[in-house]
C-alpha cells in the first residue's frame, strides 16, 4: 500500500523517517518548500515534488492546522484515504470526496532531535472500520502504542499535551532567562529537570510536588517575588496560586 506525505516541516520529516526506518518508505514527499523537501529527500532517499502529486493509496497531511483545509481541497482523487496529523482538528475539516481520517502522533517534534518512534503513541480515527484498520496497521509498523480515538477525546489529548509539554518547555525557557541573568550555567539544572521527569514515571504528579508553595513557605515565596519582574513574576504568582488551590492551602 503506497503512502505519500504532504508537508515539509518537523512532523512530515519525522513521519517520513519513521516509515523509512521500518522499511515502508513513502513513495513521495510533496509540498511547497523545495529547499526543505530536497533536504528530506536527500537524507531519506525519498522522491519529492512541489508540482506533481503521485498516485497513492494513503495521503498523510502534515502541515499546520491553519493550512490543513486548504491543502485538503487540492486532493482530487476519490479512491484514496486522506488523513491529517493534527491533534485539534476534526476529520471533516478535510474537504474532498475521498475517505477521511486522522493519524495523530503524540510527540513533540524537532528536526534535530533523534526519536524512538516505537514509543510514540498514535491515535487513529476514521470514517469506517476498514480504514481504521488500515491506518492502525500502518502505525503499528512504527509504534508499539496505537489506539483508536474520537475527535472529542483527541481534543483533550492535545490539551493535556500542551500542559505537559508546551507549557513546561516555556517554563524551562523562563528558568534559563533567570539563570542566564545571574551567569549561572543552565546545565546545573539538568539533573533536577531529569529527576523531576523521571519521578512521575513511578509517582503520581500530585504526590511528587515539592517546593515552597506546597509547603506554604510564605517567606520564600515573598523573597522570590522580590527577585522577579514582568511576565516571570506573573507566572510565578499564578503557578503558586494554582498549587495552593490544588492542595487546599490558605
Amino acid at each position: 500500500m503506497q503512502t505519500v506525505i504532504i508537508g515539509s516541516g518537523n512532523v512530515a520529516y519525522h513521519l517520513a523517517k519513521a516509515l523509512v526506518e521500518n522499511n515502508i518508505p513513502p513513495s513521495q514527499i510533496f509540498g511547497r518548500n523545495e529547499k526543505e523537501l530536497e533536504a528530506i529527500s536527500k537524507e531519506l532517499n525519498i522522491p519529492y515534488s512541489t508540482k506533481n502529486l503521485v498516485d497513492s493509496d494513503i495521503y498523510l497531511i502534515c502541515v499546520s492546522d491553519q493550512a490543513v483545509e486548504d491543502v485538503s481541497r487540492h486532493l482530487t482523487k476519490k479512491d484514496c484515504l486522506v488523513a491529517h496529523t493534527s491533534g485539534s482538528l476534526p476529520i471533516d475539516v478535510l474537504k474532498g470526496e475521498y475517505r477521511k481520517a486522522s493519524f495523530y502522533p503524540l510527540q513533540t517534534f524537532s528536526r534535530s532531535k533523534v526519536l524512538d518512534y516505537s514509543k510514540i503513541p498514535f491515535f487513529i480515527e476514521a470514517e469506517n472500520e476498514e480504514d481504521l484498520n488500515i491506518l492502525s496497521d500502518l502505525a503499528a509498523k512504527v509504534s508499539e502504542n496505537v489506539m483508536e480515538s474520537t475527535y472529542e477525546k483527541r481534543k483533550y489529548i492535545h490539551l493535556t499535551a500542551v500542559f505537559a509539554c508546551n507549557f513546561v518547555n516555556h517554563l524551562f525557557s523562563r528558568a534559563k532567562e533567570i539563570s542566564d541573568s545571574q551567569k549561572i550555567p543552565f546545565d546545573c539544572f539538568l539533573p533536577l529537570i531529569d529527576e523531576t521527569v523521571q519521578k512521575i514515571h513511578t509517582i503520581e504528579p500530585k504526590s511528587a510536588q515539592t517546593g515552597p508553595a506546597v509547603r506554604n513557605d510564605r517567606r520564600i515565596l515573598e523573597l522570590h517575588e522580590q527577585l522577579l519582574k514582568d511576565e516571570s513574576l506573573e507566572i510565578y504568582k499564578i503557578m503558586n496560586l494554582s498549587i495552593k488551590k490544588m492542595y487546599q492551602l490558605p
